[in-house]
């Protein structure tokens, strides 16, 4: 049963992240922003204006959000699954060290893209500034 459940969400999964990877919005608008890891790659070297920076910021706080999304799923499934641990003999990986360390790893992957987003917006409004000419004291 469980296999089966787990099966259904792979596949949704599989078939709504290429629908959204085809679809084309502007960075401005907060519809969902996909790149490639080599069309990321070129974005991050290439970035030199704050209309840049604040793609790459924008592009970052969606993969934050949907890192803390997935991490907090994956507790949820942690802590049910951390009702039914079956003793010291069971052998490992146990489902709830499986859980654990996906909430982990989605917990890290959330805290680098915000690290990332923070940078990206400082760079923004650092290259705004120097584009205007002026200093807005903060």
């Amino acid at each position: 049963m469980k296999r089966s459940n787990l099966v259904s969400f792979v596949l949704a999964v599989g078939i709504a992240v290429p629908l959204v990877a085809q679809s084309s919005y502007p960075v401005a608008s907060r519809a969902w922003v996909h790149y490639s890891k080599a069309g990321l790659a070129q974005l991050r070297k290439e970035a030199h204006t704050p209309e840049q920076y604040r793609a790459l910021a924008v592009y970052f706080d969606q993969r934050k959000r949907s890192f803390q999304e997935q991490a907090n799923q994956e507790k949820k499934e942690w802590e049910r699954r951390s009702q039914n641990v079956s003793g010291p003999a069971a052998k490992y990986p146990r489902p709830v060290d499986s859980a654990r360390n996906l909430y982990e790893y989605y917990d890290y992957e959330a805290h680098q893209a915000g690290v990332l987003q923070a940078q990206y917006e400082r760079l923004a409004d650092s290259a705004s500034v120097a584009k205007d000419g002026t200093n807005h004291s903060r």
